[in-house]
């Protein structure tokens, strides 16, 4: 459903899962045959890569030439609690694929005279009736199908945020009233909506529900034993499990509710099941000598609707249509819910591959996949050499940091920046946040959601297309605030699984939707703003902010879907707070009866240092305070120590910054172990990700972890960063997008004097920095007055 019809497009748990659970090989479900061999081995080294590379929990592929699967196999895991592996009988979710069922029921309906693709929708819906200007045409079945209709792309109702389960009929009355967002026929609008409409006719022109009906006639006469558009418990136990991500570094399981619009994406199948079909559109529409389809029907299905004669690429009835390597090709993407699909055949070859994963948009992977795997077909059917896979080669961390910079080519510019030792670009008009790898003597787009765009490099200089870019020299004073009309705007808005994040990037507000497409928004009135008229998933669509009467937006309806603004503690400026899972008093007498972990090995004797002893250092130690998460006091002195080393590194930290105007301001430093366990036990399991596990003891245990900020020479007062200390949220990663482009640059300046200087930021708190011989130092449980 995220997912584009284009081929190309609890957190801690699952980290320690992958970091378990040994890689699982390939499980064939059909073994390689000739002449396909060589290219199945070809193809399993790409994917077993990817998955590692692309931490895809499970992966399934399946080769089809004409009526024969030549190859089919699964990798990763089905469920890794489990250990289950992965097999091409594995089920997914294939999110937009489902269209294409979804389309060819309807067509069977077409040649049986029950349906005419160019009679007004409202034939088989009488209350379709969305708002029309004067002179549009009538919708049509032909419209919807290929995304002619210029409806909004998901309803207002039952949409993809939506988790509320509200059925096809309220999803498409939903739609009721509200304007197209290009006339009818004009121009390509992709909509989830247009497809639900679909479906809704067929069911009301039918009188049968529209999953039961596509199983009826679809589904089961193509012998997809293994496919529904409901969640059937047959299926569950080989259901996949799915993860989602963020680009600042959260994974969470990929949540499993029905979308209203189940026509456009709810559909359920494996690899295996969806070969029969594309079997099926190798026969021209047979299945065996029965006739399911017919052949000019498919033909109509395989040509771009709507437009100009000789047209080879645009969407057919369902289909992607456009060519491969000079070839007729037809295909569909599908993303929903941490699921990926690519489903592509060459007709006239008979040709095609099906790939399927359980990561988040990982569309470019799904996709990279299926197009090598039909070179490599290709070419060992005709008995030619077998093409070579590109591959990229990583940066190292100081090559990254090296490439990292703004860079700029005329009013057009972009930012190259290193996280984990990994570099990431991002551009001025937004999309996504690719990570870039090295490619011969240039660089290539790289990562789950992009593959194949190359970049030229030299001379420090890099060139995107006819682009030359040209680094920058590193801004020396912080951006401006951003624009005063923005201050009741930015913040998250929408759902715990989806959220939508409005923030302001130089001088300009953007939207972060979806997780991934970042939008930059024009504004057309005080609480008006559009989305990019010539790109991305929400195009020509507007964003509506209602505020309160301190001008503090309180929801904005973007692109027809109401997202409240969501409630963050802490956002306020106000310290943010949990309630302890227990009573204090009982969690203080267990942490104090305890006994840190027992470890071995040969470590450095402590040398603790007090941290008043750096001149021109800040505290606010808020343990030995009521002014902390807990709202009680851990400590009984406000003191912070470090290890020598670390103390030492720090002070060169504060010299450096001091040059620059600012000065190091620190909340906690070395903590005793005791602590981390009361911290460990008053904290709801959701927030584990922000307090150490006792068990295993925390850096600040060792006397090498830090938390701090900065604060400004000039007025003596913090500086204003993203989030404030110790908030439990996404907010508090260091990679988050959102805020102001001033609070990332005061959170980017602090993490690169740290890191010059042997420390790196904790992945989930932008004031944590651990010191680079933290595994030399014991865990220690010393009070501060012990210390003295």
């Amino acid at each position: 459903m995220r997912g584009t019809p284009l081929t190309a497009s609890r957190r801690l748990s699952v980290l320690v899962l992958f970091a378990l659970a040994p890689p699982a090989l390939a499980q064939p479900s059909v073994p390689p045959a000739e002449p396909y061999k060589a290219a199945a081995a070809e193809l399993e080294k790409l994917i077993t890569h990817e998955v590692d590379d692309k931490k895809l929990p499970a992966l399934s592929v399946a080769l089809v030439d004409d009526q024969k699967v030549v190859w089919a196999a699964g990798f990763g895991f089905q469920d890794r609690d489990r250990k289950i592996p992965a097999t091409a009988e594995t089920v997914y979710r294939v999110g937009s694929v489902s269209k294409l069922f979804t389309d060819v029921a309807v067509m069977q309906l077409v040649e049986e005279g029950k349906i005419a693709l160019d009679a007004p929708v409202a034939a088989y819906i009488p209350d379709f009736k969305p708002s029309y200007k004067e002179g549009e045409r009538p919708i049509t079945l032909r419209m919807l199908m290929s995304h002619r209709s210029g409806l909004i792309r998901e309803p207002p109702v039952g949409n993809y945020f939506d988790p509320s389960e509200p059925g096809l009929a309220k999803t498409v009355a939903s739609l009721n009233g509200i304007g197209l967002i290009y006339p009818p026929e004009s121009r390509i609008k992709y909509s989830n909506a247009a497809i639900g409409v679909v479906g809704y006719a067929l069911e009301k022109s039918q009188q049968e529900q529209f999953e039961k009906y596509v199983q009826r006639r679809v589904l089961d006469v193509l012998g997809m034993k293994s496919s529904s558009f409901l969640p059937k418990s047959s299926l569950k136990p080989r259901l996949a499990d799915a993860v989602m991500w963020t680009y600042h570094g959260r994974e969470f399981p990929a949540p499993a509710f029905e979308l209203g619009e189940a026509p456009a994406g709810c559909m359920y199948s494996t690899v295996l099941d969806l070969a029969k079909f594309q079997s099926c559109l190798f026969a021209g529409g047979k299945l065996g000598d029965k006739p399911f389809i017919k052949p000019e029907t498919l033909a109509e299905m395989f040509r771009p609707q709507f437009a100009a004669k000789g047209t080879t690429a645009g969407f057919g009835l369902g289909f992607m249509v456009g060519e491969f390597e000079g070839k007729p090709r037809v295909s569909h993407g599908g993303a929903i819910y941490g699921f990926a699909t690519t489903f592509v055949a060459l007709p006239g070859e008979k040709l095609g591959a099906i790939v399927v994963a359980s990561r988040d948009v990982s569309n470019a992977v799904t996709g990279r996949i299926a197009d090598d795997a039909l070179r490599l077909m290709l070419a060992a059917r005709a008995g030619a050499p077998l093409p070579k896979i590109e591959a990229s080669e990583p940066f190292t961390p100081e090559e990254a940091r090296g490439l990292a910079g703004r860079y700029r080519a005329g009013d057009r510019w972009g930012d190259l920046f290193e996280t984990g030792g990994k570099a990431f670009f991002v551009s001025d008009r937004g999309g996504a946040i690719v990570q870039l790898r090295k490619f011969g003597g240039g660089l290539i787009a790289d990562d789950v959601q992009a593959w194949g765009t190359k970049y030229g490099r030299a001379d420090g200089k890099i060139t995107i297309g006819q682009l030359v870019f040209e680094k920058e020299k590193p801004a020396l004073d912080p951006p401006p605030a951003p624009p005063a009309a923005f201050a009741g705007l930015i913040g998250e808005y929408g759902y715990d699984h989806l959220p939508l994040s409005i923030y302001e990037r130089e001088g300009k507000l953007h939207a972060l939707i979806e997780l991934t497409e970042i939008d930059p928004l024009t504004q057309e009135s005080d609480d008006v703003y559009a989305f990019p008229a010539d790109r991305g998933m929400y195009h020509g669509e507007k964003l509506i902010f209602t505020r309160d009467k301190t001008g503090r937006a309180t929801k904005v309806t973007a692109a027809s879907v109401v997202f409240e603004r969501r409630k963050i503690d802490g956002e306020n400026g106000e310290t943010f707070k949990i309630k302890p899972v227990k009573p204090l008093d009982e969690i203080r007498k267990a942490a104090l009866a305890a006994k840190p972990p027992v470890e071995t090995g040969e470590f450095r004797a402590p040398d603790l240092v007090d941290l008043a002893t750096l001149d021109g250092v800040k505290f606010d130690i808020r343990y030995a305070t009521e002014n902390n998460f807990l709202s009680t006091p851990f400590y009984t002195s406000a003191k912070a120590f470090m290890q020598k080393p670390a103390a030492e590194a720090l002070a060169r930290v504060h010299t450096k910054l001091k040059a620059q105007g600012y000065g190091l301001l620190v909340f906690d430093a070395y903590r005793p172990w005791q602590v981390t366990k009361m911290f460990w036990d008053a904290t709801p399991e959701k927030f584990h990700g922000f307090v150490a596990d006792p068990s295993k003891g925390s850096r600040h245990n060792r006397g090498c972890a830090v938390d701090l900020t900065l604060y400004d020479l000039k007025t003596g007062k913090p500086v204003e960063m993203v989030s404030g200390y110790d908030e439990f949220s996404d907010r508090a990663f260091p990679d988050y997008t959102g805020g102001t482009s001033r609070q990332r640059w005061h959170r980017d300046r602090l993490r690169a004097a740290m890191h010059a200087e042997g420390f790196s930021v904790y992945e989930e708190e932008w004031w944590h920095f651990d010191y680079k011989d933290w595994k030399k130092y014991p865990i220690l449980n010393k009070t501060f007055e012990e210390l003295k």
